[in-house]
């Protein structure tokens, strides 16, 4: 793959991610056509605020499935590291990602910015009180389906964004900041479905940056980028960005 002259030259490079750059590393995504919630829209319950109060059972079938999530063999791929090597060039810029999975960090990339916040920890939904996921995963595979608070008793959650709760302002005002400042804005693995994420896109394009977007998928933002890939992300992603050294 032969990358333009601009991208070989660009020192300011602003990366967006989704959940495609993890499908390779076995993580399924979720909007794609064999998606967690393609194949199944019950499971966004799973993942949606309200629900996830109200409904002990929608909790107790969360814990066990971020459990099992825990339990599986990921690692970061081919992708996440061209990522990582990309900030060791001193050529990125930001690393923003829609992911929850942490497998960026696992892969060397440091300050990266989580949009829909981490799985590794758990959050109390009354007093905030914060603890490392694999503490409550240890109280669920002691027989207690529904942890509560440790400190207050309330319900416990993973530190992600669930449908119904909104993005941390800091984070996505950084990420804007990154978005305005950089000479190329690359979306990788991500629908460009969502928003305020999906919004950086406009962003960088009106700041006068060129766009890239590698997804398996067409997004709503294609015919505005500059350069669209639509190969498998772990081999056209190290690829693309070897080709720009």
């Amino acid at each position: 793959m032969e990358a333009p002259g601009w991208l070989r030259e660009a020192w300011r490079i602003c990366v967006l991610t989704g959940a495609g750059i993890s499908t390779d590393s076995g993580i399924p995504d979720y909007r794609g056509p064999q998606g967690v919630w393609t194949r199944d829209p019950e499971a966004e319950k799973l993942v949606t605020l309200s629900w996830y109060l109200r409904d002990p059972e929608i909790r107790r079938r969360s814990w066990l499935l971020r459990r099992d999530l825990a339990t599986a063999d990921v690692r970061p791929n081919p992708g996440h590291a061209a990522l990582a090597d990309l900030e060791r060039q001193g050529r990125l810029r930001a690393l923003l990602t829609q992911n929850i999975d942490g497998l960026h960090q696992a892969a060397g990339s440091t300050g990266v910015l989580e949009l829909h916040g981490t799985v590794h920890q758990v959050v109390c939904t009354r007093c905030g009180h914060r603890l490392p996921i694999g503490d409550v995963l240890a109280r669920v595979d002691a027989g207690d389906p529904d942890p509560a608070c440790p400190v207050c008793g309330g319900v416990l959650k993973t530190a992600t964004v669930y449908f119904g709760e909104a993005l941390d302002a800091e984070v996505v005002d950084a990420a804007a900041r990154a978005a305005a400042d950089c000479d190329v804005f690359l979306a990788v693995g991500t629908s460009l479905g969502v928003h305020p994420a999906a919004g950086l896109v406009d962003v960088a394009a009106a700041s006068g940056a060129r766009v890239v977007i590698v997804n398996a998928e067409p997004t709503p933002y294609d015919g505005l980028a500059d350069l669209v890939v639509r190969e498998p992300i772990g081999t056209a992603l190290p690829v693309l960005l070897a080709a720009a050294r």
